[in-house]
């Protein structure tokens, strides 16, 4: 199926995946100019560095909760098919069923609990304890809003699951070791 008819709601998502997974890139890009200044500060200049460590730290954090899923859309995740590659199309797509829905459900608690970690920085102003004293929430927020949208993509790909628009685990009817 091609991709003008899939679902507006479908597209948007695949949208979001790609805006996340190029803002994780920039964020990857940014941590990697900040190590530098942070070596050109304590090896040329002989100051400590004061932010650097953290930034870097809370950067690289959300760089992989706000590519999460982009890696899910590209399917650039690690994948063993050994067992979808041995069992029939019909388990194979029961499989995909069982495989997808466990992993949307480990996302949406992880979803509820990582909301609730940004909420109480929220609300408790909560900072680092460094000179810095970064505001916690703000990191924080990568959290839920990676999850977030790894859980749209993940309803997106059951939705691909269910109309045939996907394969289970990417393999046609016909693969098979």
């Amino acid at each position: 199926m091609r991709a003008n008819d899939q679902p507006q709601w479908v597209l948007g998502v695949h949208a979001l995946s790609r805006l996340s997974g190029v803002i994780s890139a920039l964020l990857i890009v940014v941590s990697l100019l900040v190590v530098c200044h942070m070596v050109f500060v304590r090896a040329v200049l002989g100051q400590s560095s004061i932010w650097q460590t953290e930034f870097v730290t809370f950067a690289l954090i959300a760089a992989t909760f706000l590519g999460a899923p982009y890696i899910l859309l590209t399917r650039g995740h690690v994948n063993v098919d050994i067992v979808p590659l041995l069992i029939s199309h019909p388990t194979r797509v029961r499989l995909s069923w069982l495989a997808q829905l466990l992993s949307l459900l480990f996302c949406v608690l992880f979803l509820f609990g990582a909301s609730h970690w940004w909420w109480g920085a929220w609300v408790s102003e909560e900072t680092t304890p460094t000179i810095w004293q970064a505001r916690l929430w703000i990191p924080y927020l990568s959290v839920p809003v990676g999850l977030g949208l790894l859980v749209l993509q993940q309803l997106a790909d059951l939705y691909e699951l269910w109309s045939g628009q996907a394969d289970p685990f990417g393999l046609k009817p016909g693969d098979r070791l």
